[in-house]
């Protein structure tokens, strides 16, 4: 199809600190010894996640002190900022232009706040143009990456010729709650990863080898209590509800096909979807009436890294497009609303 945005370079990347799964599960015993008590099966989460290691900001020896809104915020910031730098550096050097060439940032993440925003906080480092147009995007969870990439791509259409770069930055590990022991917070312990992606885009530009479609969302009334943060004097605390596979399992299906159909796209056309957990991928597949394991990619990229929220589908894309992945997919993400979101891409051979 005649997408007129391409992307012209893009880049992942993840924070120093690995953390194995199976530490982390010895040490989450002492955490959440009583919620465990209660519910024995509970400790299984981290073996039936599908997850053998993830990254972090800050080392696994940081998590086992109680730590504030400031001290978490203190961690955002360094962490998020070296991300952004990390990221956006790698993914101008394979677009093959400079800091000072980008026209509007879109900086998404929802996971720690900053004020002045991060891309305003490395700007004097990376090179940025005093001018440059600056769009930060909270709130929008998991479904951040495709959304965001989304707006990026109307912004570059709007303005052909421009430069937009998408910058997608999570630090999912730093809401961490050892003084709560919900269900969810043994899940979000279990699941949960820090990492970045950065991606330019260009209107016009022929070189650039993936072309970015149309984009849709869609939010189901009803369900502001299925995936969310909530905020108190210690910080965020995960909401996640137990129904979530199963409304994905049921309710995704009609939302997708409706987005193929729009955009003339068929029903084998490939989804890159955003690897939410093990259970959600497989009610995912289940929706998509995928054959089971079809989505491999996805759960390599949640092994490996876990859950990173809104960058994690650019991994899964990255990890496509390296085992030769071309022609028709859709990028797709579940977030906090509860809302599913699709962008139609294009990978070209080679």
């Amino acid at each position: 199809m005649a997408y007129p945005v391409s992307i012209s370079g893009y880049a992942t990347a993840v924070p120093p600190h690995p953390l194995d799964q199976a530490q982390v599960a010895e040490r989450m015993q002492g955490v959440f010894g009583r919620a465990f008590a209660r519910y024995p099966g509970l400790a299984d989460v981290f073996i039936n996640a599908g997850i053998k290691r993830r990254y972090s900001v800050r080392p696994l020896e940081w998590f086992d002190e109680p730590h504030d809104w400031s001290e978490r915020t203190q961690a955002y910031l360094e962490g998020a900022d070296a991300l952004f730098v990390q990221a956006t550096e790698k993914a101008l050097a394979r677009a093959k232009i400079s800091a000072r060439d980008v026209d509007v940032i879109v900086t998404v993440s929802s996971t720690g706040i900053a004020t002045p925003s991060i891309e305003a906080r490395v700007g004097r480092r990376m090179g940025f143009r005093p001018d440059v147009s600056r769009i930060p995007v909270f709130g929008l969870g998991c479904a951040g990456g495709v959304s965001g990439l989304a707006i990026g791509s109307r912004l570059a259409l709007a303005k052909p010729g421009e430069t937009v770069l998408v910058v997608v930055i999570e630090l999912c590990t730093l809401a961490f709650r050892r003084d709560r022991g919900s269900k969810a917070d043994v899940i979000a312990s279990a699941l949960f990863g820090d990492g970045a992606a950065a991606v330019v885009l260009r209107a016009g530009d022929k070189r650039g080898k993936i072309r970015i479609g149309p984009a849709r969302e869609h939010l189901w009334p009803g369900t502001l209590d299925v995936m969310g943060w909530s905020v108190d004097p210690i910080g965020f605390g995960v909401v996640l509800s137990r129904s979530l596979p199963k409304f994905v399992e049921t309710r995704l299906a009609a939302p997708a096909r409706r987005f193929l159909k729009s955009e003339g796209l068929n029903g084998s056309t490939r989804f890159i979807c955003h690897p939410g957990g093990a259970k959600v991928l497989a009610a995912v597949e289940a929706a998509l009436e995928l054959q089971t394991g079809t989505l491999a990619d996805e759960r390599a990229v949640l092994r490996d890294f876990g859950n990173m929220s809104a960058p994690t589908v650019f991994f899964v894309l990255e990890r496509a497009l390296a085992g030769g992945f071309s022609g028709s997919a859709v990028l797709s993400a579940l977030g906090p609303g509860f809302t599913a979101t699709f962008l139609a891409i294009e990978a070209a051979r080679g």
